[in-house]
Protein backbone atom coordinates (compact mmCIF):
# COMPACT_ATOMS: atom_id res chain seq x y z
CA UNK A 1 0.00 0.00 0.00
CA UNK A 2 1.46 3.41 -0.96
CA UNK A 3 1.60 6.39 1.36
CA UNK A 4 -1.36 8.27 -0.13
CA UNK A 5 -3.77 5.33 0.10
CA UNK A 6 -2.63 4.54 3.63
CA UNK A 7 -2.97 8.17 4.78
CA UNK A 8 -6.50 8.62 3.36
CA UNK A 9 -7.63 5.34 4.89
CA UNK A 10 -6.33 6.36 8.29
CA UNK A 11 -7.96 9.80 8.11
CA UNK A 12 -11.30 8.11 7.36
CA UNK A 13 -10.87 5.85 10.39
CA UNK A 14 -10.16 8.83 12.63
CA UNK A 15 -13.17 10.98 11.70
CA UNK A 16 -15.62 9.21 14.09
CA UNK A 17 -13.08 9.56 16.94
CA UNK A 18 -12.84 13.28 16.20
CA UNK A 19 -16.60 13.90 16.17
CA UNK A 20 -17.17 11.97 19.39
CA UNK A 21 -14.23 13.66 21.09
CA UNK A 22 -15.47 17.15 20.21
CA UNK A 23 -18.93 16.21 21.48
CA UNK A 24 -17.40 15.05 24.78
CA UNK A 25 -15.34 18.24 24.91
CA UNK A 26 -18.49 20.32 24.51
CA UNK A 27 -20.12 18.32 27.30
CA UNK A 28 -17.12 19.02 29.55
CA UNK A 29 -17.31 22.73 28.68
CA UNK A 30 -21.05 22.80 29.39
CA UNK A 31 -20.51 21.09 32.74
CA UNK A 32 -17.80 23.57 33.70
CA UNK A 33 -20.00 26.45 32.51
CA UNK A 34 -22.87 25.21 34.70
CA UNK A 35 -20.60 24.83 37.75
CA UNK A 36 -19.21 28.35 37.37
CA UNK A 37 -22.72 29.76 36.97
CA UNK A 38 -23.94 28.00 40.11
CA UNK A 39 -20.86 29.18 42.00
CA UNK A 40 -21.47 32.74 40.80
CA UNK A 41 -18.01 33.04 39.26
CA UNK A 42 -17.81 36.51 37.70
CA UNK A 43 -15.35 35.53 34.96
CA UNK A 44 -15.60 31.82 34.01
CA UNK A 45 -12.95 32.30 31.32
CA UNK A 46 -10.35 32.08 34.11
CA UNK A 47 -11.34 28.48 34.87
CA UNK A 48 -11.43 27.63 31.18
CA UNK A 49 -7.97 29.18 30.80
CA UNK A 50 -6.60 27.05 33.63
CA UNK A 51 -7.97 23.92 32.00
CA UNK A 52 -6.49 24.98 28.65
CA UNK A 53 -3.07 25.13 30.33
CA UNK A 54 -3.56 21.52 31.38
CA UNK A 55 -5.02 20.11 28.17
CA UNK A 56 -2.62 21.89 25.78
CA UNK A 57 0.60 20.54 27.36
CA UNK A 58 -1.00 17.10 27.59
CA UNK A 59 -1.87 17.33 23.91
CA UNK A 60 1.76 18.10 23.10
CA UNK A 61 2.84 15.09 25.18
CA UNK A 62 0.52 12.74 23.31
CA UNK A 63 1.30 14.29 19.93
CA UNK A 64 5.07 14.16 20.40
CA UNK A 65 4.76 10.52 21.42
CA UNK A 66 2.55 9.56 18.49
CA UNK A 67 4.49 11.53 15.86
CA UNK A 68 7.92 10.35 16.98
CA UNK A 69 6.75 6.76 17.37
CA UNK A 70 5.06 6.67 13.95
CA UNK A 71 8.25 7.83 12.24
CA UNK A 72 10.64 5.81 14.43
CA UNK A 73 8.83 2.55 13.67
CA UNK A 74 9.23 3.17 9.93
CA UNK A 75 12.74 4.67 9.83
CA UNK A 76 15.47 4.53 12.49
CA UNK A 77 17.00 8.01 12.22
CA UNK A 78 17.32 9.61 15.66
CA UNK A 79 17.88 13.29 14.82
CA UNK A 80 15.28 13.20 12.08
CA UNK A 81 12.77 11.58 14.44
CA UNK A 82 13.41 14.26 17.11
CA UNK A 83 12.96 17.12 14.65
CA UNK A 84 9.80 15.59 13.22
CA UNK A 85 8.49 14.95 16.74
CA UNK A 86 9.05 18.58 17.75
CA UNK A 87 7.59 20.09 14.58
CA UNK A 88 4.69 17.65 14.52
CA UNK A 89 3.72 18.32 18.13
CA UNK A 90 4.53 21.95 18.98
CA UNK A 91 3.78 23.24 15.48
CA UNK A 92 0.71 21.23 14.61
CA UNK A 93 -0.73 21.23 18.14
CA UNK A 94 -0.40 25.00 18.06
CA UNK A 95 -2.50 25.07 14.89
CA UNK A 96 -5.09 22.71 16.42
CA UNK A 97 -5.34 24.16 19.93
CA UNK A 98 -4.66 27.85 19.24
CA UNK A 99 -4.73 29.04 15.62
CA UNK A 100 -7.94 27.31 14.46
CA UNK A 101 -9.92 28.25 17.63
CA UNK A 102 -8.59 31.81 17.33
CA UNK A 103 -9.64 32.07 13.68
CA UNK A 104 -12.96 30.35 14.41
CA UNK A 105 -13.82 32.97 17.01
CA UNK A 106 -12.83 35.75 14.62
CA UNK A 107 -15.02 34.25 11.87
CA UNK A 108 -17.94 34.14 14.30
CA UNK A 109 -17.46 37.82 15.04
CA UNK A 110 -15.79 37.53 18.46
CA UNK A 111 -12.75 39.57 19.46
CA UNK A 112 -10.15 36.92 20.31
CA UNK A 113 -6.83 37.16 22.14
CA UNK A 114 -3.89 35.30 20.58
CA UNK A 115 -2.05 33.36 23.29
CA UNK A 116 0.87 31.17 22.16
CA UNK A 117 1.85 28.93 25.07
CA UNK A 118 5.28 27.82 23.86
CA UNK A 119 6.32 31.49 23.70
CA UNK A 120 4.62 32.73 26.86
CA UNK A 121 5.04 29.65 29.08
CA UNK A 122 8.01 27.64 27.71
CA UNK A 123 8.74 26.01 31.09
CA UNK A 124 5.18 24.69 31.13
CA UNK A 125 5.43 23.15 27.65
CA UNK A 126 9.01 21.83 27.40
CA UNK A 127 8.80 19.02 30.02
CA UNK A 128 5.73 17.58 28.28
CA UNK A 129 7.45 17.84 24.91
CA UNK A 130 10.66 16.13 26.08
CA UNK A 131 8.80 13.30 27.79
CA UNK A 132 6.64 12.85 24.69
CA UNK A 133 9.73 12.50 22.50
CA UNK A 134 11.21 9.97 24.91
CA UNK A 135 8.00 7.94 24.97
CA UNK A 136 7.96 7.95 21.16
CA UNK A 137 11.36 6.27 21.05
CA UNK A 138 10.42 3.76 23.74
CA UNK A 139 7.17 2.63 22.11
CA UNK A 140 7.78 -1.01 21.10
CA UNK A 141 7.84 -1.88 17.40
CA UNK A 142 4.42 -3.20 16.39
CA UNK A 143 2.74 -1.50 19.33
CA UNK A 144 0.31 0.23 16.95
CA UNK A 145 -1.45 -3.12 16.47
CA UNK A 146 -2.36 -3.38 20.13
CA UNK A 147 -5.85 -2.48 21.35
CA UNK A 148 -4.28 -0.19 23.94
CA UNK A 149 -3.21 2.16 21.18
CA UNK A 150 -6.86 2.64 20.18
CA UNK A 151 -7.57 3.83 23.72
CA UNK A 152 -4.43 5.97 23.68
CA UNK A 153 -5.36 7.64 20.43
CA UNK A 154 -8.96 8.16 21.57
CA UNK A 155 -7.64 9.92 24.67
CA UNK A 156 -5.27 11.97 22.50
CA UNK A 157 -8.10 13.14 20.24
CA UNK A 158 -10.29 13.99 23.24
CA UNK A 159 -7.47 16.04 24.81
CA UNK A 160 -7.00 17.86 21.50
CA UNK A 161 -10.72 18.65 21.27
CA UNK A 162 -10.86 19.81 24.90
CA UNK A 163 -7.80 22.05 24.48
CA UNK A 164 -9.30 23.69 21.38
CA UNK A 165 -12.64 24.34 23.08
CA UNK A 166 -11.02 25.63 26.28
CA UNK A 167 -8.90 28.05 24.25
CA UNK A 168 -11.91 29.29 22.31
CA UNK A 169 -13.84 30.08 25.50
CA UNK A 170 -11.00 31.36 27.66
CA UNK A 171 -9.50 33.74 25.10
CA UNK A 172 -12.59 35.43 23.74
CA UNK A 173 -15.80 33.45 23.25
CA UNK A 174 -17.28 33.58 26.77
CA UNK A 175 -20.86 33.32 25.44
CA UNK A 176 -20.03 30.18 23.51
CA UNK A 177 -23.24 28.19 24.02
CA UNK A 178 -25.21 30.17 21.43
CA UNK A 179 -22.54 29.20 18.90
CA UNK A 180 -22.39 25.52 19.91
CA UNK A 181 -23.40 24.18 16.48
CA UNK A 182 -20.77 26.21 14.64
CA UNK A 183 -18.20 25.36 17.31
CA UNK A 184 -18.86 21.65 16.76
CA UNK A 185 -17.99 21.99 13.07
CA UNK A 186 -14.96 24.22 13.60
CA UNK A 187 -13.56 22.06 16.40
CA UNK A 188 -13.95 18.83 14.39
CA UNK A 189 -11.81 20.52 11.74
CA UNK A 190 -9.41 21.65 14.48
CA UNK A 191 -9.02 18.02 15.54
CA UNK A 192 -9.21 15.92 12.38
CA UNK A 193 -6.93 18.06 10.22
CA UNK A 194 -3.99 19.02 12.49
CA UNK A 195 -4.24 16.17 15.02
CA UNK A 196 -4.35 13.40 12.44
CA UNK A 197 -1.81 15.26 10.32
CA UNK A 198 0.50 15.27 13.32
CA UNK A 199 0.02 11.58 14.14
CA UNK A 200 -0.08 10.14 10.64
CA UNK A 201 0.46 12.38 7.62
CA UNK A 202 3.37 14.53 8.83
CA UNK A 203 5.75 11.76 10.00
CA UNK A 204 4.96 9.50 7.05
CA UNK A 205 5.76 12.25 4.55
CA UNK A 206 9.39 11.91 5.61
CA UNK A 207 9.61 8.10 5.53
CA UNK A 208 11.71 7.04 2.55
CA UNK A 209 9.71 3.94 1.62
CA UNK A 210 6.14 3.03 0.70
CA UNK A 211 4.08 1.43 3.42
CA UNK A 212 3.56 -1.77 1.52
CA UNK A 213 3.38 -3.80 4.69
CA UNK A 214 1.09 -1.41 6.54
CA UNK A 215 -2.21 -3.16 6.85
CA UNK A 216 -3.17 -2.06 10.31
CA UNK A 217 -5.54 0.63 11.54
CA UNK A 218 -5.88 2.47 14.84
Amino acid sequence: MNKSAYIFRELGHHLPFSIMSVALGLFLAALLHFITQVAGTPDPSVQFGELFHIFHPLHILFSATATTSMFWQKERAVLKAVLIGIAGSVGICGISDIIIPYLSGMILGVEMHLHVCILEHPLLILPFLLLGLLMGFLTPRGMEKHEGVILSHSLHVFISAAASIMYLVSFGMVNWIEYAGAILIFMVLAVIVPCCTSDIVFPLLFVRKDLTSANHSH
